[in-house]
């Protein structure tokens, strides 16, 4: 919004200039959901307390330290981070861009459907909420319209296609199955970040460092003279997701503040689900669907974890890990909670830095 308010007047004033500069607004962007996000906190984990009797529902089959320690402690708490974000978002990003608005599509509306999922949660006392087929079928129609959309604003050459990390010149043709693909990219992405939101600080701090990552790939890769450079496939107009990226990153700092251990409050999947597919839906914007799984190779292990253990289980009536997802493996295994979180966040990171390498690798 300031962008196009201002950035008008910078052949009469120079100062305005400055609102021209994408990493600026990447900057303000950030900043200015950090703020929101501290200001807003401690009003909003109040309410969510008064309005939930007795906070998010603790898994009886989990690790029994969670009935004590996560016990009363509300849930819902990805409303600071969509709050922060939305309107971080609207005041600093090109209006005018239509990847911005797709993206945030997916953001709300899956971040919508984890409002419900987690008020059912709360309202009727259990951890089903809603069902798993609802889920997927609003998730699907969500990813798709998303999907659709972002072909049609993705150049000729690339909206029907798979771009590959390493092989400069090879895309894959997939015609109409392209949507397919991208709206499962937007599933995947949310319903891992979903599994991994286990412990305290577990999740955030691995998405924002996704963002981290996906704020340079789309500044990148959305500039014609740093595309050519590196040799990766030009997609005009994703630039602006930087800022969108980076109006999350201040989110989820904000967010941690309140949620580092002990935590205040739980994302719960009206977080988790929403920043998950918003993290799949830039991937497909900007052609790097399997950078993703590569960056978020944490969340991808976590959700296998959990495919692995249900397969097994129903062939042999035996468990490969103590519990899934993952984390309450090493939960059971006696590992203290700060341990897993951090040597997670630290996994994270080294993925982080092996999907930025594919950047360079040609």
């Amino acid at each position: 919004m300031i962008f196009n308010l201002l950035s008008p007047l910078a052949d009469d004033f120079q100062v305005f200039n400055l609102f021209r500069y994408l990493t600026f607004r990447a900057g303000a962007a950030c900043m200015t959901a950090l703020f929101l996000s501290m200001l807003l906190g401690p009003s909003l984990i109040r309410w969510l307390r008064a309005t939930q009797n007795g906070g998010q529902p603790i898994r009886e089959d989990g690790p029994q330290s969670h009935l004590l320690t996560k016990k009363g402690t509300p849930t819902m708490g990805g409303l600071l981070i969509l709050i922060a974000l939305v309107i971080s978002t609207l005041i600093w990003a090109d209006l005018r861009n239509g990847y911005v608005w797709a993206v945030l599509l997916v953001t709300l509306g899956f971040g919508a459907l984890g409002f419900a999922d987690d008020w059912l949660k709360v309202t009727k006392r259990n951890t089903k909420g809603v069902s798993g087929r609802h889920k997927l079928i609003a998730q699907a129609l969500i990813g798709a319209a998303a999907a659709i959309w972002m072909m049609l604003l993705l150049p000729p050459a690339l909206s029907t296609t798979l771009a590959l990390p390493v092989f400069k010149e090879l895309l894959v043709p997939l015609g109409i199955l392209f949507p397919v693909l991208a709206t499962l990219v937007m599933m995947g992405a949310s319903n891992a970040v979903n599994l991994t939101d286990g412990l305290d600080g577990l999740a955030i701090v691995p998405v924002m460092i996704a963002a981290g990552v996906f704020a340079l790939i789309a500044y990148l890769v959305g500039n014609r003279v740093f595309a050519d450079y590196l040799q990766l496939h030009f997609v005009p107009g994703t630039g602006e997701l930087a800022v969108f990226l980076s109006a999350l990153i201040g989110a989820g700092l904000g967010f941690l503040w309140f949620n580092a251990p002990p935590a205040k409050v739980f994302m719960g999947d009206t977080g988790s689900l929403s920043i998950g597919g918003a993290l799949g839906a830039v991937a497909v914007a900007t052609k790097h669907e399997i950078v993703l799984a590569i960056v978020g190779g944490l969340f991808v292990v976590e959700t296998l974890s959990v495919i692995i253990q249900v397969f097994w289980f129903k062939r042999t009536g035996r468990r490969v890990f103590l519990m899934a997802p993952l984390h309450h493996h090493f939960e059971k295994k006696g590992w203290a909670e700060s341990t897993i979180v951090i040597r997670f966040w630290i996994i994270a990171m080294v993925l982080a830095l092996i999907g930025l390498s594919t950047l360079k690798i040609r």
